[in-house]
């Protein structure tokens, strides 16, 4: 059965590899980014944010849409880590869940960050969870390379609250996020392309098994948690990160 699919951040890196794996499979991929996608919007916006809604309803012309992959991110600077990777995610999904209320087997997938166990701002998360988006940049000012982490974690805690409410779990609405660790995309090749700076990237994510992941070895992740096969999976924040979790946590955490 053909199924429709909205992937986000569909240009480059982990969502262009995730809409080719998923087309690959014969379904229907509704691409979404700033540019070069069926659907270019700015979802660090408001303005953004409903465009996207409105231009995705109008693409399925009353069809359901079966599944969400909210995948845009950027490391761009800590306001357009709050806007994009929290908010911008977060208006995906909730935005886009309405849409879901016709497919048999419904899922929603985020993509957060191995970064989330990682050190963080908490007053900067604490301002996320609590929904308010101009309070959450401003707590993003001078906390520089923690926006990225701390935008993350917010997603991942807003996630594992949300997928076990009536409006996703009750719906029966699987949402699960992937933690990427270090991925050779565009976004991360330029930091990780200066020696320096990889190094202490590498220290940071320390990856035993195989090195840095390519945008394919997550896309597939992502296909399997949007499949309609995947079932009584939802809540979870599962790691795609060559061991670095187990790593930097031990063998005490599941």
């Amino acid at each position: 059965m053909t199924r429709t699919y909205v992937v986000t951040g569909s240009a480059s890196g982990i969502g262009r590899a995730t809409a080719e794996r998923i087309a690959r499979d014969g379904h229907r991929v509704i691409d979404v980014d700033l540019h070069d996608a069926t659907i270019t919007v700015d979802l660090a916006t408001a303005d953004g944010r409903e465009a996207l809604v409105s231009e995705v309803r109008d693409a399925l012309a009353g069809d359901p849409l079966d599944a969400v992959v909210a995948n845009a991110g950027t490391m761009a600077s800590p306001e357009l880590c709050v806007r994009v990777n929290h908010f911008g995610a977060i208006a995906t999904l909730e935005g886009l869940r309405p849409l879901m209320a016709g497919s048999h087997a419904p899922r929603a997938v985020a993509t957060a960050s191995c970064s989330v166990i990682g050190p963080h701002d908490p007053a900067l998360v604490e301002a996320c969870l609590a929904g308010d988006e101009e309070a959450a940049v401003a707590a993003s000012e001078g906390v520089d390379l923690l926006g990225y982490p701390s935008s993350k974690r917010a997603l991942a805690r807003w996630l594992r609250a949300a997928a076990i409410g009536p409006e996703w779990a009750g719906a029966g609405i699987a949402l699960n996020a992937v933690a990427p660790g270090i991925v050779e995309t565009p976004m991360v090749q330029q930091h990780v392309g200066d020696p320096a700076m990889r190094e202490l990237f590498d220290a940071a994510v320390p990856m035993p098994f195989g090195g840095h992941c390519r945008p394919e070895h997550v896309a597939e992740l992502i296909a399997f948690l949007a499949a309609p096969g995947t079932e009584r999976l939802t809540g979870q924040v599962v790691f795609v990160d060559g061991g670095s979790d187990a790593v930097q946590r031990g063998d005490d955490v599941f």
